[in-house]
């Protein structure tokens, strides 16, 4: 009920606002999940800046909260109201109550580059389904890596299908860069010397909606810590959510190093010779490293049938071996094992050139 007045609050700034003209240049950006150089929003941004003149970006982060009213209702409606170009790497909720103009292009890019989980309005019901549902309707172009996922993507915002383009997503731009990986790969070195040399192996399990209250490291990280080779590393990098109530021992192992704290997740990927996951969009974007990955899965039959669920059978579409134990992640650590990520990407990728964030900006402006 408090979240619902202050959404109503915002919309009535919203249209008090709209008695200003609107900037045909300036954009507003809401990065209240990666608001990074190298999230979406971020990419986007810096394209702007450098093909595009006289545009003026303003900024909705984490940052901005309502215990700084002014700011929150006041300044970001007014800005909103304003606006000729709305991007969104995430739900905005307070959507639900504004309409824009026909004019105005309001562009999502979401967070993930793919999905294997349910998301959004097919898992979401009773009033926060239907705020997604009213907010989504203000879109008016949602951009996916591919034709492979158009019905996927449509379900998951409530949207046709006509308002989804597969040209691709800026943030797998810097993925597709040799050069850039070479330099971030370096600069993470530079800042943990003590994994150069080593084989970094990352660990980013997704959030799940049963550990709201009680999250917790389903990874046995002692026995990782004893059994993992003397060249390997682990890197553990969990959602914000759950990197909040973790306490984390520091020092405890010379051979594990959280990095939830991490900016750039990008840069993790590559330093990351190894991936760990389950059921996180993150394969989307590993897998254009075309390396090997594991998918630890502990809990895939409660997740199947209590949790959100899957869009495809999980461990057919995965592009590694499911394991669902400690020690079966070390095992396949100590094995080659298949990589099956070439097949993966050329299914989930329509573009692979590098030019996705190009598109994005031919597409809206």
């Amino acid at each position: 009920m408090i979240k619902k007045a202050g959404y109503l609050l915002f919309a009535m700034f919203y249209y008090l606002s709209r008695l200003f003209p609107r900037d045909r240049k300036k954009i507003f950006l809401v990065a209240t999940h990666d608001d990074s150089p190298e999230g979406n929003i971020g990419i986007t941004a810096d394209a702007i800046r450098q093909r595009e003149e006289g545009y003026r970006l303003v900024w909705f982060t984490r940052r901005d909260r309502i215990t700084d009213p002014v700011n929150f209702f006041i300044r970001k409606a007014y800005h909103l109201a304003t606006a000729s170009y709305v991007f969104l790497d995430n739900e905005f909720l307070p959507m639900a109550y504004l309409h824009f103009p026909k004019s105005v292009k309001v562009v999502q890019l979401w967070h993930g580059t793919g999905t294997i989980k349910k998301f959004g309005q097919d898992v979401n019901t009773g009033a926060l389904g239907k705020l997604e549902y009213r907010a989504n309707q203000n879109i008016t172009h949602l951009v996916v890596n591919s034709e492979e996922v158009k019905a996927e993507y449509a379900s998951a915002f409530g949207v046709s299908e006509d308002k989804i383009y597969p040209i691709g997503l800026p943030r797998t731009d810097l993925l597709l860069d040799s050069r850039f990986l070479e330099d971030k790969r370096g600069q993470f070195l530079d800042q943990y010397p003590q994994v150069r040399r080593k084989r970094c192996i990352l660990y980013a399990p997704t959030f799940r909606d049963s550990e709201v209250d009680s999250p917790g490291i389903h990874l046995d990280l002692q026995k990782m810590s004893d059994r993992m080779g003397s060249e390997d590393v682990l890197l553990i990098r969990l959602h914000p959510h759950v990197a909040q109530k973790i306490s984390w021992e520091e020092d405890r192992w010379d051979n594990i190093i959280n990095v939830s704290e991490y900016p750039g997740v990008t840069t993790l990927l590559a330093a990351a010779d190894v991936l760990i996951t389950d059921y996180s969009s993150i394969v989307f974007e590993y897998c254009l490293r075309n390396k090997p990955m594991i998918f630890y899965a502990y809990d895939l039959e409660q997740f199947e049938k209590e949790g959100r669920s899957f869009y495809r059978d999980y461990r057919s579409f995965v592009p590694g071996k499911v394991v669902r134990s400690t020690e079966e992640v070390l095992e396949c650590l100590q094995m080659a094992g298949e990589n099956k990520s070439a097949a993966f990407t050329k299914q989930m990728f329509d573009k692979l050139d590098g030019n996705a964030t190009l598109r994005l900006l031919e597409l809206i402006f």
